[in-house]
């Protein structure tokens, strides 16, 4: 299963994503997720630009506290993804296993 930008959801909803994406997961099963981090505010290059909607490794282990994290890493990178996503992004990897 994949998550992209799902950075429209407030806290709330945000949970109810994840519990439902967790959830649907077969034992074994993996989630990747992409993200903008909370640096992503200083660049305005794409995203929420809301603190509460961005991700932090700290706030992905929250919400999925059962997973084995294969990769969970921050990093920059330049995006070109049409106008709203373009230049100098602060981002987040994660991929996730659901244990079997």
């Amino acid at each position: 299963m994949v998550a992209i930008f799902v950075q429209f959801a407030d806290p709330a909803l945000r949970q109810r994503l994840f519990d439902g994406m967790w959830r649907t997961l077969q034992p074994g099963g993996l989630l990747c997720v992409q993200g903008y981090t909370p640096k992503q505010l200083d660049y305005r290059t794409g995203g929420p630009g809301r603190l509460d909607h961005l991700y932090t490794p700290e706030l992905l282990r929250s919400l999925l506290p059962e997973a084995e994290w294969l990769v969970l890493r921050e990093h920059e990178a330049t995006l070109q993804e049409g106008a709203g996503h373009a230049g100098r992004s602060a981002l987040i990897d994660a991929v996730a296993r659901k244990p079997r």
